[in-house]
């Protein structure tokens, strides 16, 4: 058959990927979806149980530092648009390990530049047609001050940020906002954020970035903190929160997060930046105190009462105090907006954690990466 579009998506069996993913092969059968992923500890194809088996879904095991396999794959698979989401991307470990990060994030995204911009320019029309679009994260900008309007107090509304934004300008992160990486995972995906606008300036590949803010929901690997601590209260263990709990994050639903991708990259345009978030800022230890209320409810105990889980640790090296996304440019060009407000949001979450133990236990396990390493192990023997 041919397909009126065949779309790579790299890191497709990560959380952000597989919604993406998920989205795509759902939402436009006329559409190739190639999802593209290493399947490292973060990539797990039981995120896509349920469209494994659809005729317009392809998966293939790489890397996307593998250049050589990559510019093939695009040949083979005649590949019109890239939408790359393939990342490591927990800032803890880019503390213990920056030469991971710097080799995925900026040399892999090399390698996918170049594949697309040699690949492309082979064809009789070249970039017509073509789509690169690069997923970051709001993290290349640095920290914002904590401060906020008179008598307005994280979690802020929609209202309340727009507000916000009015008295208070730059102390949102803007689409022209300075980079000022923190973190040797902030600095790896600024780097790659610069690659992708120079291949469009030098090159004219036509590319599109966005920087979003933290995402949550369902499919999130258990290191990250949504995810980390409704396990850990199941289990009744500690809940460590980073020096007081009182930096501030932007908090986005993932499938509003996937709808703005999918409007992007039909309808953004090409060489620019959009910023994705939620403009719903809560202090880490307001969130952790949701979630505990959340998953107590839920589980038949008393509201509140795993309070006494929370553990103060010593603070993150380098750990910024507050981000904050202005998404007015999306909102204005291009009509997104977040769908759930982060209660509505973080109890969908809850919910789904608590009914997919199984998919806890055999993530937290790690069983599922030992039985995708022996199985294709064997199948390179064939």
């Amino acid at each position: 058959m041919d397909y009126k579009r065949n779309i790579v998506i790299t890191g497709g069996a990560g959380f952000i990927g597989s919604h993406v993913v998920r989205l795509f092969v759902n939402k436009y059968p006329e559409y190739r979806i190639i999802n593209l992923d290493k399947l490292t500890y973060a990539g797990n194809l039981a995120n896509l149980k349920d469209i494994e088996g659809r005729p317009n879904y392809k998966f293939v095991r790489m890397d996307i530092c593998d250049f050589e396999a990559f510019h093939r794959l695009m040949q083979e698979e005649r590949v019109d648009g890239i939408i790359h989401l393939a990342a490591e991307s927990h800032v803890d470990r880019s503390i213990k390990d920056p030469f991971t990060f710097a080799r995925t994030n900026v040399l892999g995204t090399l390698s996918l530049l170049q594949a697309a911009k040699l690949y492309w320019e082979s064809l009789p029309e070249k970039y017509e047609g073509k789509r690169f679009y690069h997923i970051s994260t709001d993290e290349v900008y640095g920290a914002l001050a904590m401060t906020h309007p008179e008598g307005i107090e994280p979690p802020f509304s929609t209202k309340a940020s727009s507000a916000h934004h009015e008295a208070y300008g730059e102390d949102f992160f803007l689409e022209t906002t300075k980079y000022n990486p923190h973190s040797p995972y902030s600095a790896s995906k600024a780097s790659s954020d610069h690659f992708v606008r120079a291949f469009h300036d030098t090159y004219g590949l036509p590319t599109i970035v966005t920087n979003c803010s933290n995402n949550y929901g369902p499919y999130q690997f258990p290191e990250k903190l949504i995810p980390l601590f409704i396990n850990n209260i199941r289990h009744r263990k500690p809940l460590p929160v980073y020096g007081k709990g009182e930096n501030v994050r932007d908090w986005l639903y993932v499938e509003d997060h996937a709808r703005a991708i999918d409007l992007i990259f039909h309808e953004g345009k090409v060489a620019e930046t959009y910023n994705i978030g939620g403009f719903n800022e809560w202090k880490n230890i307001d969130i952790i105190k949701v979630v505990i209320r959340t998953v107590d409810r839920l589980i038949g105990r008393q509201e509140g009462e795993d309070m006494n889980l929370i553990t103060y640790v010593t603070d993150r090296l380098g750990h910024d105090a507050r981000y904050a996304i202005d998404s007015t440019k999306l909102q204005r060009e291009l009509g997104w907006e977040p769908s759930l407000q982060f209660e509505e949001g973080i109890e969908k979450t809850v919910k789904w954690y608590l009914d997919n133990q199984e998919w806890m236990d055999n993530v937290t396990s790690g069983d599922y990466q030992k039985y995708y390493d022996a199985m294709y192990a064997s199948l390179n023997k064939e």
